[in-house]
């Protein structure tokens, strides 16, 4: 099929629309991501997150076939600040406005306060993927210069994106987060048996301390209801003041999560004495389960490493998906069976001058990133010996 090589620029998503966006998202080489799919994205814009006022402008960017049809898409935005990104950039803006430049606007390709890996430059089954990419690269470039914005930057791509996009001439930085893999297990016990009798033991008590003290409700599809959504939001708005100062989501965002996309959302859920106390927000994928946010108004020891670590084991088990990632940041994860992964940014620096001590820190921290992730394995990994830890080995 013949592209168009004009790259179209929209303010909203709903531009697009759903079927033409989703005839790129949905792309089975894709996996069911859902932080993709045209409603996550709508939502966002839809409950005033992820809009120009709050710094995430929209500037989605669409390329057509011959017959005029959209093709490929990329999720785009000008951003005025480096919040809700968890690709932590700020030191590069202060030295470039130390030396005088303008770090903002810059362009970010990403999924809005979502640190998950998945596909970012998106085209239906019958394109060709590089060919795809290859436009769609070349129009953000293009409206980087544009815009007179600082950069390009594409985060949490897939690693055959980020190799693409390094081939490409984009700088390649590396990341770790920490993901739990199934490998065939029947049961939670059957993962418990994978670990050293240390780590068994503690595990078991763990849940059970925690289980003793509340009831433990996992919710999707048509069990979830506003009333868990107010609750949920609760405990979001306490965690995240604490956490970042100004939680980036609103309450419209969940009821709208709950209305359009019940399905794929597991809302696991603590109550004691007939209060809720305590939650987790999982969205639901093909292949696998996403942890996003977590928010408590009790403190009850171990629920925390409960609902979001052991629970969405024994879920992902339970529906044979195959990982959970777990969001950003947390070696405690390693001792739940959450070992070290990589994950990906990639980086146009338009000005040549700031170019070069940036790729030139990204190699630096790659060797970095790569030595803490195989120290961190080796060092800490929760598994008995003679117990399969490398995924391909599931």
């Amino acid at each position: 099929m013949t592209l168009k090589p004009a790259v179209r620029v929209s303010r909203r998503i709903a531009e697009i629309g759903r079927e033409a966006w989703d005839a790129c998202a949905a792309n089975p080489a894709y996996a069911g991501n859902p932080f993709i799919s045209f409603d996550f994205l709508d939502i966002a814009e839809q409950a005033g997150c992820a809009v120009e006022r709050t710094g995430w402008g929209p500037q989605h960017l669409s390329i057509e076939d011959e017959a005029g049809e959209i093709a490929a898409v990329m999720p785009l935005y000008a951003k005025s600040h480096s919040q809700g990104e968890y690709i932590f950039d700020h030191a590069w803006a202060d030295a470039y406005e130390r030396a005088g430049g303008r770090y903002y606007p810059k362009l970010l390709s990403a999924a809005p306060f979502t640190p998950a890996t998945g596909p970012r430059l998106l085209s239906r089954p019958d394109i060709d993927p590089d060919l795809a990419r290859r436009y769609l690269i070349g129009g953000g470039i293009s409206l980087c210069e544009r815009y007179g914005a600082s950069g390009l930057h594409v985060n949490f791509p897939t690693e055959d994106e980020w190799e693409w996009l390094g081939t490409e001439g984009l700088g390649q930085r590396k990341g770790q987060q920490y993901h739990w893999h199934n490998r065939g297990y029947a049961d939670f016990e059957a993962f418990l048996a994978d670990l050293s009798s240390g780590r068994r033991k503690t595990i078991r008590r763990e849940r059970r301390d925690a289980q003793a003290q509340v009831e433990i409700h996992c919710l999707t599809g048509a069990d979830l209801n506003e009333d868990h959504w107010d609750a949920f939001f609760q405990f979001y708005m306490d965690t995240g003041s604490r956490k970042w100062g100004r939680p980036y989501l609103n309450r419209l965002f969940f009821s709208l999560l709950g209305e359009r996309m019940a399905d794929r959302v597991l809302l696991i859920m603590a109550r004691r004495n007939g209060q809720w106390i305590a939650g987790a927000l999982n969205l639901i994928g093909g292949d696998c389960l996403y942890g996003r946010n977590w928010g408590c108004v009790e403190d009850v020891p171990f629920l925390h490493f409960e609902l979001c670590y052991y629970q969405a084991i024994d879920w992902a088990i339970g529906r044979g998906l195959a990982r959970v990632e777990a969001g950003a940041q947390g070696q405690h994860k390693i001792a739940r069976g959450y070992l070290p992964a990589p994950v990906f940014s990639a980086h146009y620096i338009a000005d040549p001058g700031f170019r070069g001590p940036v790729e030139d820190f990204l190699r630096r921290e790659r060797e970095a990133v790569e030595g803490e992730m195989e120290w961190l394995s080796e060092e800490y990994s929760p598994f008995r010996e003679g117990a399969a830890q490398d995924p391909s080995q599931a």
